[in-house]
């Protein structure tokens, strides 16, 4: 049975009510957690990061963030999640590298939930370590939001935090996840109100598998690193043209196929790259972001020039419905 927002849930849409909200919640974590300890995955994304300042009024020092360098992250994320985390905010943070044991696993697998279901796994195995090294820590916080459970139950695609923990951790560990009820810009109301820096609460949603859903088909180091070099050129000039606080989402894709093309006079058999902006309230329904013929000009200069393996650029115009937000 789908399962339901519940029915005195007001959206958020005002700062009043995401203190309410806070306070609230604080209140319940607090009551569920006591003195235990928490192990949450960090990733630095909106979820994950209002979720951890959630956790840290309420239990402080009891929260232990792990952030995980999968090999699947845009470029400059690991460093900025530690900058902010360990710096500005004086979380409690551990960082893994586990950027060849994800990649490793993941080679030679093309089917997409096969592919989320290996990181899934991945992510388990390591909060599973980190926790054996520390004492006592029963519970493991999640990021977990409404539309991911929606998209659960009514089986559009599988999510690494809506449930499905293997039996040994599910055992040891009891959720906490304090935005399960909420919308994504609802998560971000929250995050304002609990002082969050902008670039943080602003930051583009970003899913679980990471890239690894941006890069369709056996994920390849090689094309890996043209996604994420073609989408760092994306967020750059998406910043310079004033869209970054905008449009919702945007970013880049590059398929498994290739196709021919000319550089330097020569043949060449390269990767398209797709680009696609988004716009979204709930996540349910999508708009796209119809951009300046002079970005589009420019975006494709770039990425042809500067991102190895790829020769075209495409734009994906396509709303949700038909198309869901990711390509796998």
């Amino acid at each position: 049975m789908l399962e339901r927002r519940p029915d005195y849930m007001v959206r958020i849409t005002k700062p009043a009510l995401a203190e309410a909200y806070i306070e609230e919640r604080i209140a319940m974590l607090r009551d569920q957690i006591g003195d235990g300890k928490v192990l949450l995955a960090l990733s630095g994304g909106v979820d994950s990061s209002v979720v951890a300042a959630l956790l840290i009024r309420a239990i402080g020092k009891n929260l232990v963030c792990v952030h995980v360098n999968h090999g699947l992250l845009r470029k400059g994320e690991p460093e900025q999640v530690i900058r902010v985390f360990r710096e500005e905010m004086n979380a409690n943070l551990i960082y893994v590298d586990a950027v060849d044991r994800f990649l490793d696993k993941l080679a030679g697998v093309s089917d997409p939930e096969q592919k989320r279901h290996i990181i899934g796994e991945e992510f388990i195995d390591v909060f599973a370590e980190e926790a054996r090294k520390l004492e006592d820590v029963k519970f493991l916080g999640q990021g977990t939001i409404w539309p991911d459970i929606l998209e659960s139950d009514a089986g559009i695609k599988a999510h690494h935090n809506a449930g499905g923990l293997p039996a040994d951790i599910a055992d040891r560990f009891e959720l906490v996840e304090p935005v399960r009820i909420l919308f994504k810009d609802e998560v971000r109301m929250v995050g304002r109100a609990l002082g969050l820096p902008a670039s943080m609460v602003e930051r583009q949603p970003f899913p679980g598998p990471g890239l690894g859903v941006r890069c369709p088909g056996a994920i390849t180091r090689d094309r890996l690193e043209a996604v994420r070099e073609a989408d760092a050129i994306v967020r750059e000039e998406f910043e310079k043209w004033g869209l970054s606080g905008k449009v919702w989402q945007y970013f880049t894709v590059v398929p498994d196929f290739k196709s021919t093309g000319i550089r330097d006079g020569k043949r060449t058999f390269d990767w398209p790259c797709i680009i696609r902006a988004i716009n979204t309230t709930d996540v349910m329904e999508v708009t796209v972001e119809h951009l300046p013929a002079e970005l589009i000009d420019l975006l494709v200069r770039r990425i042809t020039s500067e991102v190895p393996g790829v020769n075209r650029v495409l734009f994906d115009y396509t709303p949700k419905p038909p198309a869901t937000v990711e390509y796998e």
